[in-house]
Order: C-alpha cells, then sequence, then structure tokens
C-alpha cells in the first residue's frame, strides 16, 4: 500500500510541474507579442540619441518668421447669374436643341414647342382683324354720307347719332381685333424658347414629348465668366470683414489661391450655425464650376513660426526628420571639424512659398540642420530619434 501512495504523490507532482511549466511557456510566449523583449524608440530610459561625425555638408539654420494668421471659412462656388428658363405656354415639346455642359449664346433656340394650334390661331386673329377693318370703313363711308344729310337738314339728328355710334363701335372693333392678332404672335412666339444670355447649360429637364406647362423649369443656365465663393463666416469674425474689401480664396479641386473683392455680406445670421453669408467675387479662371469647394481665407493678427528649406527634410517611414549639427563652430558656414549630427524627428506644419516649410515641433530657432548628401550602397541609417528626446 505504501508503494502505492508513493506512486500516487509522484504522479502528482508531475502534474504540478507540467502545468507550471505550459504556464511559463504561456506568460513567456504573451510578454513577446506583446513586445517586451524588443527595444522602443523613444524610451527615455535607453540610451542616449546616436551620434555620428559630420561630413563636410552644408547647413541651414532654422529661421523664426512672422506671418499673418489665417482662418478659413468653408463655402460654395457659385454663379453671379443663373437664370432659369421656363415655358410660358402649355404645349408639347418637339425639338430640344441642347445638353448639359453646352455653351449657348443669347438668342440661341433651345427648346422648340408644337405650334400648330397656335398658328391656327394667328390666321383667325388676323382674319378677324382685317374684318373689323373693312366693317370700320364701311362705317366710315355711311358716317360721312350722313353727315353731309344733316349738315344740309335732309337728315334727322337720330340718324347722325345712329352713324357716329356705328362708327365708334367698328373702330373699337378693330382695336380688339389687332389685340388679339398681338397676342396670337406673341402666343406662337413663344413656342421657341431661346437662351436669354451668353452662358453654360448646366441642368436640363425637359425631353422630346414632353409637356411644357407655364412656369416650369425646363433648363437651368449660369454665365461662366462671371462666379463668386459664397462662404458662412461665424458671427465674430464678420466684423474684420467689409464690402469692397481684397480677400484671399483657395480651391483645393484645383490647387488656386488667389484674391478675390467681398461684394456682399449678407445682413442675417444663419440661427443654425450663427453664421453670415458672405459673398466674394474676381476674375473667373479656368476649371472653375458651380458647386465647387472653396474656402475663404480671413487673415487675423500675426504668428511667429519657425521655417526651414524642405531640402534639409527627409522621409523616413512615417516621420519627417532632419540632421540637426550639435557642437563645432556655427561660423564656419559649413559642418566641419567637431560638429556632430543628431538625427531630429520634426512635426511640418504648411508649405511656404514653395521652397520652404512650416516647423511646428522638434526645432528651435537658430538651431543649424544639415543638408541630406546623396546615399551610398555603404551608408547605414541611423534610427529616428522623436521629438521628446531633443537635447
Amino acid at each position: 500500500m505504501s508503494q502505492a501512495r508513493r506512486g500516487s504523490a509522484g504522479s502528482i507532482i508531475v502534474q504540478s510541474v507540467t502545468i507550471l511549466v505550459a504556464g511559463a511557456v504561456l506568460i513567456i510566449a504573451l510578454l513577446a507579442l506583446a513586445g517586451a523583449f524588443h527595444r522602443k524608440i523613444g524610451d527615455s530610459h535607453g540610451p542616449p540619441p546616436p551620434r555620428r561625425p559630420a561630413s563636410d555638408q552644408a547647413i541651414v539654420v532654422a529661421r523664426l518668421v512672422k506671418l499673418p494668421a489665417i482662418e478659413s471659412a468653408v463655402g460654395t462656388i457659385r454663379a453671379v447669374r443663373e437664370t432659369a428658363v421656363a415655358a410660358k405656354i402649355l404645349a408639347r415639346v418637339t425639338d430640344v436643341q441642347v445638353q448639359a455642359g453646352q455653351r449657348v449664346a443669347a438668342g440661341d433656340v433651345l427648346v422648340r414647342l408644337d405650334d400648330r394650334d397656335l398658328k391656327a390661331r394667328v390666321q383667325q386673329a388676323v382674319a378677324a382683324h382685317e374684318a373689323a377693318q373693312a366693317a370700320r370703313r364701311q362705317a366710315e363711308v355711311e358716317f360721312r354720307r350722313v353727315k353731309d344729310l344733316f349738315e344740309k337738314n335732309q337728315a334727322a339728328a337720330i340718324e347722325f347719332e345712329r352713324a357716329q355710334t356705328a362708327l365708334d363701335s367698328a373702330t373699337a372693333e378693330v382695336a380688339r381685333a389687332a389685340a388679339n392678332a398681338s397676342e396670337a404672335e406673341t402666343n406662337l412666339a413663344y413656342s421657341v424658347i431661346a437662351s436669354p444670355i451668353d452662358g453654360v447649360v448646366i441642368d436640363k429637364s425637359v425631353e422630346i414629348g414632353d409637356t411644357a406647362q407655364p412656369g416650369r423649369t425646363l433648363l437651368t443656365l449660369y454665365d461662366p465668366t462671371r462666379m463668386q465663393l459664397v462662404a458662412a463666416v461665424r458671427e465674430s469674425l464678420t466684423e474684420r470683414l467689409k464690402v469692397g474689401q481684397t480677400i484671399g480664396v483657395h480651391i483645393g479641386a484645383i490647387s488656386l489661391t488667389c484674391a478675390g473683392t467681398i461684394s456682399e455680406i449678407v445682413p442675417e445670421s444663419q440661427s443654425a450655425s450663427r453664421s453670415f453669408l458672405v459673398k466674394v467675387i474676381g476674375p473667373c479662371p479656368p476649371g472653375i464650376h458651380p458647386g465647387m469647394f472653396g474656402r475663404l481665407l480671413i487673415p487675423l493678427d500675426e504668428r511667429e513660426i519657425i521655417v526651414l528649406p524642405k531640402a534639409a527634410v527627409r522621409r523616413i517611414g512615417q516621420l519627417d526628420v532632419v540632421d540637426v549639427v550639435v557642437a563645432g563652430d556655427a561660423k564656419t558656414g559649413a559642418v566641419g571639424g567637431g560638429d556632430e549630427l543628431r538625427r531630429q524627428v520634426v512635426q511640418l506644419g504648411r508649405d511656404l512659398n514653395g521652397d520652404e516649410v512650416e516647423v511646428l515641433s522638434g526645432l528651435k530657432a537658430g538651431q543649424r540642420v544639415a543638408l541630406p548628401v546623396p546615399a551610398t550602397p555603404n551608408a547605414t541609417v541611423r534610427e529616428p530619434v522623436p521629438s521628446d528626446r531633443r537635447a
């Protein structure tokens, strides 16, 4: 029985050791997956930033400059002049001569309507007018005859009055018939819908066979030579703006920044956004179309920023880095002697005048930065140093 007990105890010990070993392996695996055994960039307790002797490289200096601060207000490009073309009569559409995007000149035919009934009405009105004119001529002859007899006391006064009334009635009938004929001709002219302006068709909502109704928009045109940016500007900024002021405009779709003139500030705040609509007009370069996104660049007070030539910045993976010159003599104008370079991670801002870039963090004004040299096959890429480990 003692042997059975010893065997049972040994089995329990083996199982316990197995469980402990498996647990240790699992913990080690989890730590490895979590990166516990990998050196991390930017660890404040790690080794100091790598330094290397500086070669004969040209250097530049991070400069502190003052620039006007700018706040942007988003807006939409719209046409200054946009026209909705609608029918004035009820008729069937027989021809549509334009498509969306097509340029037209003032007077060009856009749509034709069925004019058969209208032509018949014109003929009837013209015939009625001619008949009224003939009746008036007859009334004039009769009036003159009765008038002569009345003046010779050969006709009664009642006959003269009847002749006068008949002439007046015939004259009125001529005027009425002339008005009817003019109306019929005008309605006939409405069957041909022409462009009221030189412009571009931006919307076509009619097809052949449709029934055009008075007031229903068939086409929409705009003048491409006169465009405006309509932006919503928050209340606190409107006091900086006034009609006639020159202001910057940026159109991102075509990478265009230009100057415009404030033409109108709508004197009513939008309750939902607490902003005012500001309209800016200016020269319209090619590529500007209604509906495009734009920004109004509102100048604020000046601010100081650090700038550096773009050529001094390199991109390594997801990081922007520069080689900062440490030690040595800054008066030489070039890296040399006992100077060393320390690779520094920087955060960049906006581009300036095409050659320089704003540095948001990682450098101080006056620091010297070495321009990079072309890489060689034996060059060693050193590890970038994050901005939180600046010297």
